[in-house]
Parts: structure tokens; sequence; C-alpha cells
């Protein structure tokens, strides 16, 4: 199994442009915030373990491409998809700058998940976004979008109805009630 570390000091990479510009551009018309308490206090320095049907290393371009059956781990941070691309450098080691996935892509953490068609973990902003019929369920409660916005810093997850600003799509969910006697 291959162990990268995160990178040592944030900066920012042009390559990343414009997969950052895609999801940024997602929209945020319509939004609806939950407070992640299966994501606060999250340790995103932990090293990263991963295995796959297949792995390509790509030392030229400095990425790893893992296709088939994806399992990343990242301390008790799992991530699985059909195929990821590890963008890297290799100033001082190799350092993982960022994770992306696609082919129902699924982020867990304790009981809370998040599920999407495609996902991004920048590792220098320590932020997982998901893109394309997301859902983040907690427990039984579930809140439905076109974006989540996971910031691992903060423990806020986030989800958008709204794609590129049209304000057409909605945020819908359900949370569990206790009982009463």
């Amino acid at each position: 199994m291959l162990r990268l570390n995160r990178p040592s000091s944030p900066k920012w990479r042009a390559p990343y442009a414009f997969a950052l510009a895609l999801v940024a551009g997602a929209g945020l018309s319509t939004g609806m915030a939950a407070q992640g308490q299966g994501l606060a206090g999250f340790d995103s320095n932990q090293p990263v373990d991963y295995q796959a049907d297949r792995i390509e290393l790509q030392d030229r371009q400095k990425r790893v491409i893992l296709t088939g059956n994806v399992d990343i781990r990242q301390g008790d941070l799992q991530m699985h998809a059909a195929r990821t691309t590890v963008a890297y450098t290799s100033e001082g080691g190799i350092k993982i700058q960022r994770i992306d996935a696609n082919g129902g892509v699924v982020v867990t953490r304790g009981n809370e998940s998040g599920r999407g068609d495609l996902a991004v973990y920048d590792f220098n902003r320590r932020i997982i976004t998901m893109v394309g019929g997301v859902s983040l369920r907690r427990g039984d409660s579930t809140l439905n979008g076109q974006r989540l916005v996971i910031d691992l810093t903060t423990g806020i997850a986030s989800v958008n109805g709204g794609v590129g600003g049209s304000g057409k799509g909605r945020v819908s969910g359900s949370f569990t009630v206790p009982k009463q006697n």
C-alpha cells in the first residue's frame, strides 16, 4: 500500500484552477448548512492510505490514477469511488495536493456520510466538495441537493440545491425527531 502525506505548507497551484472553478461555479443559490459534528476536529494531517484494482503512477504529471473499487483512508475518514486521480508534489518528499474522485463517490466518518457523482478533496484548503445528486446523511437524518461542501477545519457541511446560480434546485431532507412518551 502506498502512503503519502499532505503538504507541509499551503500553496495555490494553477493546474487546480479549472476544477476548483467548476466546483465553485456550481452556485450557492439555494443553500442549507448543517454543523458536521462527525467531521469536527478531524486531523487532516494524518497519512493517506489507498487501495484499488489498478494503480498507475504518472510521475512526469505528478499524479497517481487509481481505478476499480478505490478505497482511500485518512484516519477514520474513508472515500470510496470507481476512479480517482491523486495529484502530488515531490518537493521534499511526496505530498498530496488533492484527490479528484468520480463514479459513485462515498465519503464517510463515524455515522456521517456524503454521496455524490464527483468529489474533490483539496488538502491545501482541507475541504471536500461533492457535486451531482449529493446526499449528506447523519444517522437517520438526510440532506439532499446538488453540491456538498465539507470543511474539515471547521466541521461545517453545506448542501446547496441550485446549480450554476440558476436558483431552480432545492435542498430537501428529513430530520429524525426524538420519540416522546
